[in-house]
């Protein structure tokens, strides 16, 4: 994946020395429920996932602090299953240490993997769901200007077997470019 950057913060590849930062806040049980996966128990299950999921991933990036270098969170862009071989969309996901929250660090990131969608990928649409108790989350997709579409009732199934809806938002390209001041 193409490297980008912030002020604040550089989205990059996966690398196996990134597995105690990935324990770090993968095991913290405010994080993982909020993205849908089960807090990590060992830092055996944080290196397994990082080599199943992470290492030589098209889509996703490892968020790192320039403050301290550290892997604070992940970002990706993924396909969209709800929107199954619609040709130029995907769906945006992500997850951020519980203590950097309240930074504006997220919002940041996923703008550059917006621009990164729009300018350089070509996209026509990306979407965003998060679970109805993420305020947090939420603030971020409004902050990014997506416009919410609804909500999918009993939409997902948990690890721990719960039900949840979800509330869907997309961005188009065509909102993108107007959120920007520009005409494609």
């Amino acid at each position: 994946m193409k490297t980008l950057e912030t002020p604040r913060l550089l989205l990059r590849d996966w690398q196996k020395e990134d597995a105690e930062d990935l324990y770090h806040y993968a095991k913290d049980p405010e994080v993982g429920p909020a993205a849908g996966w089960k807090p990590h128990e060992s830092i055996e299950e944080s290196r397994d996932i990082l080599d199943k999921m992470f290492l030589g991933s098209t889509e996703v990036w490892a968020i790192v602090s320039k403050e301290d270098g550290r892997v604070i969170g992940s970002l990706g862009l993924h396909g969209d299953s709800k929107r199954a071989g619609v040709p130029g969309v995907k769906m945006l996901g992500y997850v951020l240490s519980r203590e950097y929250w309240g930074r504006g660090l997220m919002t940041e990131a996923a703008k550059a993997a917006l621009a990164y969608a729009f300018e350089e990928e070509k996209l026509q649409m990306v979407s965003v769901f998060h679970f109805p108790f993420n305020g947090r989350s939420r603030r971020v997709i409004e902050k990014c200007g997506f416009r919410r579409e609804g909500v999918f009732r009993k939409a997902t199934c948990q690890y721990n077997g719960e039900i949840l809806d979800e509330v869907c938002y997309s961005l188009t390209a065509d909102e993108y470019w107007a959120g920007k001041g520009e005409d494609r």
